[in-house]
């Protein structure tokens, strides 16, 4: 089937689920994580991805990081890609990285793109949700020609792909899980959950 290709990928192992003293609003990947990264990196290499959007907690910008150092494209900072904003996650609106931050720490970050959407808080699962999949099927339309990645949370990547599916999505999401969709005109298919089921091996990413 031919189309336009939106891939979805959940960053990396988070520190503080090795570490619990590593927590707090933003942990970063664990040693793990980055490697699970690096390797996704490996195998989107030959995928034609143009362009990356990354939710602008620091695991998801990492993950994005290794694989756009892998594919040499640039990554957009989306907050509508962000981790689902629980009130009993969060006591108020995380503060991550500032995009000046962020771009000092990591190469390939576009400066200049503007959120396409703010999420609210708090904000319930089904918000989250339609919030993550709005923003795909926006980011997906702005570049109809184009191969995208969007890299996120395992909340909001079920969202996106129900978004870009017009349908429910639920499947296992492990860390560096990968969703190839297809979009036929305005039908998207999951090609294939987990790429074409090439393994990483840190982590059941298929």
């Amino acid at each position: 089937m031919d189309g336009q290709v939106v891939w979805l990928c959940r960053h990396g192992e988070r520190l503080d689920h090795v570490n619990p003293a590593f927590g707090g609003d933003d942990p970063q990947l664990s040693t793990t994580g980055i490697i699970q990264a690096k390797e996704t990196g490996t195998r989107l290499k030959d995928e034609g991805i143009t362009r990356i959007f990354a939710s602008p907690f620091l695991r998801t910008v990492q993950t994005a990081f290794f694989i756009a150092e892998a594919i040499n494209v640039p990554i957009r900072i989306e907050w509508g890609l962000c981790e689902w904003l629980n009130k009993d996650w969060f006591s108020e609106k995380p503060k991550l990285r500032s995009i000046d931050a962020l771009c000092n720490g990591f190469d390939h970050i576009d400066p200049t793109h503007r959120s396409l959407l703010l999420p609210s808080f708090p904000e319930d699962g089904e918000q989250a949700s339609v919030r993550a999949g709005e923003t795909a099927r926006r980011l997906a339309d702005a570049y109809p020609n184009e191969s995208i990645l969007l890299v996120g949370h395992a909340h909001s990547v079920m969202g996106m792909a129900s978004g870009l599916l017009g349908a429910p999505c639920s499947a296992p999401c492990d860390y560096a899980c990968l969703f190839k969709i297809v979009r036929d005109g305005k039908k998207c298919v999951v090609a294939n959950r987990g790429g074409d089921g090439s393994p990483i091996t840190q982590g059941n990413a298929a």
